[in-house]
C-alpha cells in the first residue's frame, strides 16, 4: 500500500492527514515532508492517523524524530484520531507516555 499525505496550513497550524501505511517504504515520503516543519522554531503541528491502516518501528522512529526537533524548537507536535491497532503500538513502546497524544480513538470493525 501507499501513503497519502496532505498538508494544510491554517493560522500558523500545520495540519497532516495521512492516509495508508507508515513502513519502511513510506516512512521516506512521511520523513521529508514533516522534518522541515518541526525544524521551524515554534511550530505548531497536528497529524491525524485516523487513516493508517498499519505502522512499523520505521514509522514510530519519524515520529519520535519528529517529536526530538519539534522540542529543540520551542514547538509542538500531537498526534490524533489514531485506530486501535496504531494506538497499541505507540503505547506497548511507551510513547504515549511521551508525546501528545488524542484520545480520542477511531474504532475497527471486527
Amino acid at each position: 500500500m501507499n501513503l497519502q499525505i496532505r498538508h494544510e496550513e491554517t493560522n500558523g497550524v500545520h495540519y497532516l492527514t495521512l492516509a495508508g501505511e507508515v513502513d519502511a517504504y513510506t516512512a521516506p515520503k512521511l520523513k521529508e515532508m514533516l522534518v522541515p516543519l518541526t525544524e521551524v522554531k515554534n511550530t505548531q503541528i497536528v497529524i491525524d492517523l485516523a487513516n493508517i491502516d498499519y505502522m512499523d518501528s520505521t514509522g514510530l522512529g519519524i515520529f519520535v524524530g519528529a517529536l526530538k526537533s519539534t522540542k529543540k524548537n520551542d514547538g509542538t507536535l500531537k498526534l490524533r484520531g489514531m485506530t486501535e491497532r496504531v494506538k497499541r503500538l505507540f503505547e506497548i513502546t511507551g510513547l504515549t507516555e511521551v508525546m501528545d497524544i488524542d484520545n480520542e480513538v477511531k474504532g475497527e470493525a471486527r
